[in-house]
């Protein structure tokens, strides 16, 4: 396999493994969460490495993991305080954290390969080149850890969906039920601290973070469905990893920079144009419910004048203006509109209501 094609299959394996547990977080509105994570486990890393000297142990990930976690339970415990919010509370703890281990790196680590803006920013160019050997294939390192996270996430998702669908929707009908709101909040930031550990020596922390949001994010605007939002937030990620690569190579850029650039541009396209939550379809639906009002005032006005001696007179066309305070341009605009609904129709210079109209009014008078 070339380095294009292993840079390429690292990507679309950390986009997947990303954006599986990102699906949860973004529902349980926790999604910054992510980043206070993708930023803290560098200190697990650096204080496990002053406990084994080894940069390819996987001590420094299970550290790294285990100071996810911690970085929760202290965001937590600031919450349980009530007197700071939830973003706040992150805001104070991943800074601190992420400070301390900056600090570490700068005073103790200087002449080890343990780099800030690395970690940050990742380079997806150098993944190829630190490979091991698994079952007699040679493989990127990064491929083969991610591989496996990616295996874990989906089996993990798949044996505990019921719970975490529960848990993430209605914690306390999962408590009623028997299940632990609390384990299973634990159990996928684990998931998430472990993502994050194994994906940001490939790709840096701000790509882990656009990783795990956006993808999910994009899907949640596109449906309901939470199994087809898994499937969408996966395709999603690895659309635009794979479109990152190739935008980068065109660009002569920063890999995991222009992922999160056209993950981020996939995400204004969804935006704008989701069918039912996009921005164009609410303006439509807000303009459409503008003028079934207007139908329904007009026909609501001819409904109380029906049969009347004034019913000539206030069925003018001309009328309406005067009555009902509308523009002329506007009045026009409306009667046309429910023309094509079919709910009155035009006589002598008339309006008459169809048995539609009629209706509608009727409905409209007895709420």
């Amino acid at each position: 396999m070339s380095a294009s094609l292993e840079i390429q299959a690292i990507a679309a394996v950390v986009a997947a493994a990303c954006a599986l547990p990102g699906v949860f977080l973004v529902l349980r509105r926790t999604a910054m969460m992510s980043d206070a994570i993708s930023h803290t486990v560098l200190l697990g890393i650096v204080l496990a490495f002053f406990v084994v000297q080894d940069l390819a142990s996987p001590v420094l990930i299970f550290g790294a993991a285990a100071m996810g976690l911690l970085t929760v339970a202290l965001v937590e415990m600031l919450v349980g305080t009530r007197l700071v919010k939830e973003d706040a509370a992150i805001g104070l703890v991943f800074p601190t954290l992420f400070s301390i281990a900056v600090i570490l790196i700068s005073r103790f680590a200087r002449g080890v390969h343990l780099d800030v803006d690395a970690v940050l920013l990742g380079e997806l160019a150098y993944a190829p080149f630190d490979r091991l050997t698994i079952l007699g294939l040679d493989l990127p390192r990064a491929l083969a850890v991610m591989g496996g996270i990616l295996l874990l996430n989906l089996l993990v998702i798949t044996l505990f969906y019921k719970e975490l669908k529960l848990a993430t929707f209605d914690a306390g009908l999962a408590a009623a039920l028997g299940f632990s709101p609390l384990l299973i909040h634990y159990g996928l930031m684990a998931l998430v601290s472990l993502t994050a550990v194994g994906a940001f020596d490939a790709v840096g922390s701000i790509l882990v973070v656009a990783l795990m949001v956006t993808p999910a994010a994009a899907a949640y605007l596109l449906t309901d469905d939470l199994r087809t939002l898994l499937i969408l937030s996966v395709v999603i990620g690895v659309t635009g990893a794979l479109g990152g690569y190739w935008l980068a190579r065109g660009l002569d850029a920063n890999i995991a920079g222009s992922m999160a650039t056209v993950i981020g541009l996939i995400f204004v396209a969804v935006f704008l144009l989701a069918p039912q939550r996009g921005v164009l379809a609410v303006a439509r639906r807000r303009a459409r419910q503008r003028w079934d009002f207007a139908q329904t005032m007009l026909a609501v006005h001819l409904l109380q004048h029906e049969g009347r001696p004034d019913a000539r007179d206030e069925s003018r066309v001309d009328h309406l203006v005067e009555h009902i305070r509308w523009q002329p341009d506007f009045a026009e605009r409306v009667i046309r509109y429910a023309e094509r609904k079919g709910m009155v129709r035009r006589q002598a210079g008339r309006l008459l209501l169809t048995d539609a109209g009629r209706s509608l009014a009727q409905q409209q008078l007895m709420q």
